[in-house]
């Protein structure tokens, strides 16, 4: 599961990485060090300009509410639990299967957390988790795979500003073996020269693209220990993915 991370790029920084034009990116995006499920984050997607438009997709930056509610969902905090999907189920599971075929995304990250039950436990018996912040090893931005759909308002006309809702999702996959002890999923990542393969929408063979899905090379990711402080998401700042040092 991938259920929080961080991103402190700029819009600029973003833009400039996933060669997306800068009138197809918002002026700017927040450093955020304590992404979680229900705020917006930026998206990479690739769109036509114009609804059913005959010109070519277009390289754009988004900001997209993480937690993917389906095209149908009648309530959209279905979007609670649509946090992650998994790479296993995901093009056959209905609440994806749509977006996968057609409405695929990037989510930049710095890194992502995870939490290790240790073998300590607090006043209620219950096993002291110790968050891990995971990240690539040469500091480069993770490209992490995602799905994003469209929801509309019913209560809402569609020239209101709020009419349409567009939210994401966080693909995953079998965690490898130097991070499975701390968690065994761990988002997809897509390497640069995929990029385009994953985001064209005019793409939709499903094994093709199943094949562009691949975990991190093992070794290509670190782990280490950070402040408890990630656990409140009212906490945010650089602090939060600073290396502390534990008890083995």
């Amino acid at each position: 599961m991938c259920g929080r991370y961080a991103n402190s790029r700029s819009s600029a920084d973003i833009a400039a990485e996933f060669e997306i034009q800068p009138e197809y990116a918002p002026s700017e995006v927040l450093a955020d060090y304590n992404v979680a499920p229900t705020k917006e984050v930026p998206a990479v997607v690739e769109r036509r300009p114009h609804r059913d438009s005959p010109e070519e997709p277009v390289r754009q930056l988004r900001l997209l509410r993480w937690g993917l509610v389906p095209s149908w969902a009648k309530d959209p905090k279905i979007g609670n639990r649509m946090i992650n999907a998994r790479m296993e189920t995901v093009a056959e599971k209905p609440s994806f299967r749509r977006a996968f075929s057609v409405r695929r995304a990037l989510l930049p990250a710095d890194g992502y957390f995870e939490w290790y039950a240790t073998d300590k436990r607090n006043a209620k018996g219950k096993p002291v988790k110790q968050p891990f912040f995971i990240r690539p090893r040469d500091g480069g931005i993770m490209a992490m795979a995602g799905l994003y759909e469209i929801w509309k308002d019913p209560t809402k006309s569609d020239d209101e500003p709020d009419a349409f809702r567009w939210t994401c999702t966080v693909l995953t996959t079998s965690a490898e073996d130097d991070l499975g002890h701390i968690h065994e999923r761990m988002p997809l990542l897509v390497e640069p020269d995929r990029y385009h393969a994953w985001l064209d929408p005019d793409r939709s063979e499903k094994a093709d693209l199943l094949e562009l899905l691949v975990p991190a090379a093992p070794g290509r990711l670190e782990a280490y220990p950070v402040s408890t402080e990630v656990n409140n998401v009212r906490n945010n700042g650089p602090q939060l993915v600073d290396p502390i040092a534990v008890e083995e």
